[in-house]
């Protein structure tokens, strides 16, 4: 079982929302949309489930196209950010709706709403009406309902973003194991790389209605095919620059010569631009090779598990982020340490020409 996108596209007017793009999606696998809002994962998600056509190309399911077929048809479940439920009904029989229109017997469809509802922490809940819920409680409700049909496609648009911190967390570890070793398709869409990299899977990275790169989660994150993908998935954002390969340096404006190391090392001389992620500028050296650059604090934000400080570097605002508590004045001058081993290099395309992995 296979979905596959096949060159479809979808303008509304002179708008483009999505661009040509072909994707094939596994059964069995958990599939994430990377992007900001507005980057199309919506639209995307929507032409899978057959909400809405595209414009042009096709989509085939399981070797048939489906372009035209409707999605009452479809064994297709979409839980989106805001949720939706049935005010009439209580919890037990909202989540049991999907399994009656099925014609599901009785005994069958109690299993299901339990072992669901207790997944999702409403057990408790059952028997109240959407009214007299929390609206984390409403959109668990909702998520249970798309989840206890066990369709074919599971296509959840970002679910969580309404839950409180604990829930999400919890939900987060969960998700993934709960459609481990079943035949489905999970979509999830998410602004947040941080969740792409927990949830694994296979992750599209979307910028402006385009699919910039498709795979396995931890290889587009290591592996960036060129600056927007990696710009997608960093959050922080990745610091770059203009920079200059000279003999055995890379020379930045603003900024001390700093090594040419790692896969750098064997760059021809010329002009690029370097992709530095948050983690790899730290206020201590780390390497060697690491690189002192010194900035002007900016801002500096500090929890118990790590620092984030953005400061400028001749013009730049650059982010550093690294584990414990480092104390920096706002508006002093420091001193931090880039990992160039750990850098991308652009070249004048946007095209990843080293670095990575």
């Amino acid at each position: 079982m296979t979905l596959e996108l096949r060159n479809i596209a979808k303008r509304v007017g002179a708008d483009q929302h999505i661009h040509e793009t072909s994707l094939v999606l596994e059964e069995g696998s958990f599939n994430i949309l990377l992007g900001t809002t507005l980057s199309g994962k919506t639209t995307l998600m929507q032409l899978m489930a057959g909400i809405d056509r595209p414009t042009s190309g096709d989509i085939f399911f399981r070797g048939a196209r489906v372009n035209t077929v409707p999605v009452q048809k479809r064994n297709v479940a979409m839980v989106y950010q805001q949720f939706i439920n049935y005010p009439n009904m209580n919890v037990f029989d909202n989540i049991a709706s999907p399994l009656r229109v099925a014609r599901m017997a009785q005994s069958e469809i109690d299993k299901r709403v339990r072992e669901t509802a207790d997944l999702l922490k409403l057990t408790p809940m059952l028997q109240r009406r959407p009214s007299e819920l929390s609206g984390g409680q409403q959109q668990r409700t909702a998520m249970a309902r798309a989840l206890v049909k066990d369709s074919d496609l599971i296509l959840l648009d970002e679910p969580l973003a309404n839950l409180d911190y604990k829930l999400r967390e919890e939900l987060r570890d969960e998700l993934p194991k709960l459609f481990a070793g079943r035949d489905r398709i999970v979509v999830y869409a998410t602004t947040e790389p941080t969740e792409a990299l927990l949830f694994g899977g296979n992750t599209a990275t979307l910028h402006e209605g385009r699919v910039t790169q498709f795979g396995p989660t931890s290889e587009t994150y290591r592996n960036p095919k060129d600056l927007i993908t990696a710009q997608v998935f960093s959050d922080p954002p990745i610091n770059t620059a203009r920079v200059t390969k000279q003999g055995q340096n890379i020379v930045i404006a603003g900024a001390a010569a700093m090594p040419a190391v790692g896969t750098a090392r064997d760059l021809p001389d010329g002009d690029y631009t370097i992709g530095i992620r948050p983690h790899h500028i730290t206020p201590q050296a780390r390497n060697e090779s690491d690189a002192a650059v010194e900035g002007k604090i900016l801002i500096a934000e500090l929890s118990g598990s790590e620092s984030v400080v953005h400061f400028d570097l001749d013009g730049r605002t650059w982010v550093s982020q690294s584990h414990g508590i480092h104390p920096f004045e706002i508006g002093a001058m420091a001193r931090l340490y880039v990992d160039i081993g750990r850098s991308f290099f652009f070249d004048a395309d946007d095209r990843l020409v080293a670095g990575g992995a």
